[in-house]
């Protein structure tokens, strides 16, 4: 393997060391030291976990209401009622760590079309979103469906609770890490 010039220093960065006999090799472009292997294989699983959670909550929620709704729709539905309180879009954002508000507009009107979700109030600051009696209904027995098929699985993994927990500490201090490092790439993005 050549060295190749790393793009934020001077002078080529030395290649891993090749695997012992019968190990994978998880060198590539993105994972050439120990941390580079550990971080691409964390993202890669949190890429299949994402699909996985995201296609679990589509047919759960089909489970429960002949409505086609996609994972983050779900979510924002789940997110609209937590707390039995209305939610602005910027609360909606904020609790979802998104900045595509015209997806989450569109999702929203997607959940008021379904009858799940009602829009109350006027102007840019005066809007919220709350889930109608229907929606209520739905998430009851979404939740319903999730203790019996999810909760049930998870419950039966011994010591899962515990490592959810640390997974969730985890998953939290990395998330604070992706948004520092891509406040960093978009300071000093190339023309």
């Amino acid at each position: 393997m050549e060295s190749q010039e790393h793009p934020m220093k001077n002078g080529p960065t030395p290649p891993a060391d090749p695997p012992a006999p019968g190990e994978l090799d998880y060198r590539w472009h993105l994972a050439r030291s120990d941390v580079e292997v550990s971080t691409t294989e964390l993202e890669f699983a949190l890429m299949r976990t994402f699909e996985g959670f995201g296609r679990w909550q589509s047919e759960c929620l089909a489970g429960v209401v002949d409505v086609a709704a996609s994972g983050p729709e779900n979510a924002l539905l789940h997110i609209i009622r937590m707390n039995e309180r209305p939610k602005t879009i910027k609360d909606l954002a904020r609790l979802t760590n998104r900045d595509d508000v015209p997806n989450i507009q569109y999702s929203l009107r997607k959940l008021i079309g379904a009858e799940l979700v009602h829009r109350e109030g006027s102007g840019r600051s005066g809007v919220t979103y709350q889930v109608t009696d229907r929606g209520r209904a739905v998430t009851e027995a979404y939740g319903d469906l999730r203790r019996r098929l999810l909760i049930a699985a998870v419950a039966d993994v011994p010591d899962l609770a515990e490592r959810l927990r640390a997974a969730t500490q985890t998953l939290n201090l990395l998330s604070g890490i992706y948004e520092e490092v891509s406040r960093v790439a978009a300071t000093h993005r190339r023309r």
